[in-house]
């Protein structure tokens, strides 16, 4: 069996192929992300006709994090263009706790060989931008890597000019014209940011902070 460490992309292929297999589907069409404090909202979705144990997926960890359920659905929904397969995971492994850079990008190379073509990404996460409230919704548009690590590998390079698709960001201010915008900064944690940091980060031209 592939190993996440030694053959990431591997276990990833091996994950899909569980996935099917547990769930009947050939393919997931779209991926979402539930973050800390999102697992209710998944509840919004509708009835799964699947749910299971993350780990019973090769290569995912069990969640160490207080709000992170560990938990895989599946979702028939209805769209209007017909039936769209959702994947959602309730909870994710975070860079803090140490694992390394694999675990935390696995749930998405798994979403993206499973046939997800688009992958939606929640957190709870802090804000530098003074014109930001609390529990504010913001949509991110951009980002700034704090961590000195990147999953990509080799001379393989990837444009990340539309990463944060301006297609669908312009779908949800369709829905809610209100929703904010905002450059996210990947910090490493698990200390959060001191006040100069935040300083530092905000004249780089963040506007949201998250470990």
């Amino acid at each position: 069996m592939a190993d996440l460490y030694s053959d990431p992309l591997a276990t990833a292929q091996a994950a899909a192929q569980t996935l099917a297999a547990i769930t009947g589907k050939e393919k997931h069409d779209v991926a979402l992300v539930m973050g800390s404090g999102w697992i209710s909202a998944a509840d919004a979705l509708g009835t799964p006709t699947h749910e299971f144990p993350a780990t019973d997926l090769p290569g995912f960890l069990a969640p160490t994090v207080a709000g992170h359920g560990g938990v895989i659905r599946s979702y028939d929904l209805q769209g209007a263009h017909g039936t769209i397969r959702a994947l959602v995971f309730l909870g994710r492994t975070h860079l803090y706790e140490g694992k390394g850079i694999e675990p935390v990008v696995h749930g998405v190379r798994t979403a993206v060989k499973a046939g997800c073509k688009a992958v939606v990404l929640t957190n709870a996460c802090g804000g530098i931008n003074r014109d930001f409230t609390v529990g504010q919704p913001v949509i991110i548009r951009d980002h700034i890597s704090m961590t000195g690590v990147s999953p990509l590998i080799g001379a393989d390079f990837v444009d990340l000019t539309d990463l944060y698709s301006k297609r669908i960001r312009t779908l949800l201010k369709e829905e809610d014209s209100t929703l904010a915008e905002g450059v996210y900064v990947h910090w490493r944690g698990p200390a959060y940011e001191t006040p100069a940091e935040i300083n530092m980060l905000r004249t780089l031209g963040a506007d949201l902070v998250g470990i």
